[in-house]
């Protein structure tokens, strides 16, 4: 598999955009207060949704390879987007099994960040920006 990928958003209506992700469909809209639908998670919802869903299946992974079971781990993120003087808040809860011990937690919390996306989030970004005119590549990988 190669290290870059692809997300493709195409207009439905308004805010409302179909999401393609290699051979996966989903859908992004803003809130009603918003001027959207409602129809989907909002841009912003899917970023939390996927430090999330990174930060679960890492732990997952790596319990996995030590065989400690990590049944019904769950992963809560609160994502408050940065403001004027204030900057991008991600609050991340990782949930475990009672009963697991205080050391493992650890070590689970602190590979919890680990994660690709914690570190995308976290690490330098760049952009590459450009328009290009024509139809849309509607379907295209």
């Amino acid at each position: 598999m190669s290290d870059t990928m692809r997300a493709t958003a195409h207009q439905v209506s308004s805010f409302r955009h179909s999401i393609r992700v290699r051979d996966h469909q989903l859908g992004v809209d803003e809130p009603l207060d918003h001027g959207g639908e409602d129809s989907a998670p909002s841009p912003q919802e899917l970023l939390a949704a996927s430090l999330a869903s990174c930060t679960a299946v890492t732990v997952e992974m790596y319990a996995s390879r030590k065989r400690w079971d990590v049944t019904g781990v769950e992963v809560d993120v609160e994502y408050t987007p940065a403001e004027r003087g204030c900057p991008t808040r991600f609050e991340v809860v990782l949930r475990l099994p009672e009963g697991t011990d205080p050391e493992r937690a650890e070590r689970l919390r602190i590979i919890a960040a680990k994660c690709p996306v914690h570190r995308t989030l976290d690490g330098e970004v760049m952009f590459a920006e450009r328009v290009e005119f024509g139809k849309p590549r509607v379907g295209a990988a």
